[in-house]
């Protein structure tokens, strides 16, 4: 729209001149091509932009430094006191903004379109998240590009939004000859990697305390074992005189007050804990968002609904309303990060968004990050089942088409959702989803166990086996012979262990033994004459795969997928034996036993391409805590159709074990059609 108002400007002004008839085409047809480039090259920015730059010169107005709600556990929204105080130090009128992620937007146009919105002069500073991202100055003497380049260079990604603002805020204030020297030795300084981080993580506090232990007796023993050495032969003489035993504790108080001095971190970010006005603050925009439209599109995301489709799901929203057993929908368009209040819980959020809305009715969800659309039956006499495990995933997640599209099709696949809803069972009474799990600790994310604790204790062993070599060597012996026994004499793994022991990539020799483990322990516990109500078809099934005869797991010819197979089956039959059967075993990796819940996971690490899958706690947990960490641990198994290339177990094109998502029923029923059994 403003590359049309620039065109039709420079025409008229081209007429009113009279310069000359045979240059206006010419001249026409240069800002029609200009303004057709800028419109196909960054439609999402034309779009998004000026709505934003909208939003944001208000919420300037209101207070020179607007920090989101969206991300409070990565930058509170109390942070924005400490951001204005550090603001004043640059010596000219600065606002700060700070951004979730903008990836449709560019940011220094944003900058620039908030600034004419405002029509303020200053220093206008963009962050993305915790990092500086874009900084301008109008009608001001600021050399905001030298201060964006020193943080960027001096600093590590992990310091922080604060210590990011201190540096930019004390190279504006040096002026512009002294920050574009600055500027230059930055680069010159760190040309390819970046200081050392500021922070540790969780594993490197446990490595610390790990070193502690181990130093804290493998010192002292050490002294007490040389000081044997050397006394030994001499019986009438103390073996340990008083000054050995005082040289060894006088190190471990040494040790122990040395490791407090060096590693004295508490924190593993530069994040700020939250307070609960800002863990709350989202919800309750969103909260008061619905209550005025059942329709929520977050200012500060793309937009991905046009006037028509807005009208198009208003209009679906009220059929739904009127219908017989429907009610409200509340649709929020809003994204889900690790970094939100709900840590990415969709269903955290939306039971939240119920709670401040007060009304029931099913809660929707929707993404416009990443395009994932979630649903959630809050009071309505709605099949909860059906809404929660039968929706299509071209609803929830999307096709390829949705992948590549900029809206991810937001708008037809809402339209969708509707009719999925308005064809769902109605119930006699209201259903609602049961109470989510609460998010994590904000606070408790970002501090460091103590030094004391966690893997100080293993250390301390560990030290003492250093100091007493002799244990050592015994205990690895002792280790060794085990190690031999267990495979000579292979028996099943507890059930408890096994999301912590079983291997994403397992290989033929290690399925062969765990299948036969699994498959004589089985054939061996059946015997009682009701076992074969509980478990007489998972035992039928595992052996219509290997024809009858458990020990041809064991000989060259069986493929990997039927050998997962065959334990998948051996241990759900155990566990019926048990008194504990389950129809759902771990999704994204079978081996790790049975599954408590179903989850849309994030299954691919080069796209965020996610599926509902059974998973078991410790892939639950991985789901909701790290979502990028769930692809490493996919079962892969080896294709011969693509030359034994490893692929996910359920993209492969032969045998029953694609079943396994769909439950320990589906994958006996898939086993006996392979077999041609009924």
């Amino acid at each position: 729209m403003r590359a049309v108002t620039t065109n039709n400007a420079c025409t008229a002004g081209i007429r009113a001149t009279s310069n000359s008839r045979r240059r206006v085409p010419g001249v026409l047809l240069a800002l029609f091509a200009l303004t057709a480039l800028f419109a196909t090259a960054t439609p999402a920015v034309a779009a998004d932009t000026p709505t934003l730059a909208a939003y944001l010169a208000d919420r300037l107005r209101e207070n020179p430094v607007h920090v989101t709600d969206q991300l409070p556990r990565e930058v509170p929204r109390s942070t924005a006191l400490d951001l204005a105080r550090i603001a004043k130090k640059t010596g000219v009128p600065t606002y700060v903004l700070v951004l979730p992620m903008q990836s449709s937007t560019d940011g220094r146009q944003l900058l620039g379109a908030v600034h004419d919105r405002l029509g303020r002069d200053g220093l206008y500073v963009r962050f993305e998240g915790p990092d500086i991202a874009e900084a301008r100055a109008f009608g001001v003497d600021a050399p905001a590009d030298a201060a964006v380049t020193v943080t960027q260079y001096e600093l590590p990604y992990d310091a922080g939004p604060l210590r990011s603002f201190e540096r930019f805020a004390a190279v504006i204030a040096q002026g512009g000859e002294k920050a574009a020297a600055r500027a230059e030795a930055a680069r010159e300084k760190y040309p390819d990697d970046e200081p050392a981080e500021m922070y540790i993580g969780p594993s490197d506090r446990q490595n610390q305390s790990f070193i502690t232990g181990i130093l804290l007796t493998g010192v002292p023993l050490t002294i007490l074992l040389l000081a044997v050495y050397a006394g030994r032969g001499r019986p009438k003489k103390p073996v340990l005189r008083p000054v050995v035993w005082g040289a060894a504790l006088l190190s471990a108080a040494a040790v122990a007050l040395t490791a407090t001095v060096v590693f004295d971190q508490t924190r593993s970010s530069a994040a700020q804990p939250p307070t609960p006005a800002d863990l709350s603050a989202r919800v309750e925009r969103v909260a008061a968002g619905l209550k005025q439209d059942p329709v929520y599109a977050d200012p500060e995301s793309p937009r991905v609904l046009d006037a028509r489709q807005l009208d198009r799901l208003h209009e679906r929203i009220r059929d739904f309303r009127r219908s017989d057993g429907g009610g409200p929908v509340y649709v929020s368009l809003v994204p889900q990060t690790p970094e939100s209040e709900s840590a990415g819980d969709s269903g955290l959020f939306a039971a939240a968004v119920h709670a401040k809305v007060g009304e029931d009715g099913v809660y929707v969800v929707a993404d416009p990050d990443d395009g994932t659309i979630d649903a959630y039956n809050h009071g309505l006499r709605l099949d909860g089942n059906r809404l929660s495990f039968d929706m299509p995933d071209s609803v929830t997640l999307g096709d390829s088409r949705a992948d590549e599209a900029g809206d991810h099709l937001l708008g037809e696949r809402l339209d969708a959702l509707m009719t999925f809803l308005d064809d769902t069972p109605r119930t006699d009474r209201p259903w609602s989803e049961p109470a989510p799990p609460a998010a994590p600790s904000a606070a408790g994310e970002t501090a460091l166990p103590p030094l004391f604790s966690t893997d100080f204790w293993p250390g301390l062993f560990v030290g003492a086996f250093a100091a007493l070599l002799l244990s050592s060597v015994v205990a690895g012996a002792t280790w060794i012979l085990r190690a031999l026994r267990r495979r000579r004499s292979p028996a099943p793994e507890p059930s408890g262990s096994l999301p912590l022991t079983a291997p994403t990539e397992p290989s033929v020799s290690y399925l062969r033994r765990t299948a036969y483990a699994e498959l004589t322990a089985l054939t061996a516990e059946f015997s009682a004459p009701d076992d074969r109500g509980r478990a007489w078809d998972h035992l039928d099934a595992a052996l219509l795969l290997v024809d009858g005869d458990p020990g041809r797991v064991r000989q060259p010819g069986t493929d990997a997928a039927t050998l997962v197979a065959v334990i998948v089956l051996a241990r759900a039959g155990r566990a019926a034996l048990a008194g504990d059967p389950a129809d759902l075993c771990c999704g994204v990796n079978p081996l790790h036993g049975p599954a408590t819940r179903r989850h849309h996971v994030r299954v691919s690490a080069e796209r965020n391409h996610r599926r509902l899958l059974p998973v078991c706690r410790l892939c639950g947990d991985t789901a909701v805590a790290e979502p990028g960490g769930i692809p490493a641990r996919l079962l892969k198994l080896p294709d011969p159709s693509l030359g034994n290339t490893r692929v996910p177990y359920y993209d492969m094109t032969d045998g029953p074990l694609t079943a396994v998502p769909n439950g320990i029923a589906r994958l006996i029923d898939k086993v006996r059609e392979t077999a041609g059994v009924h």
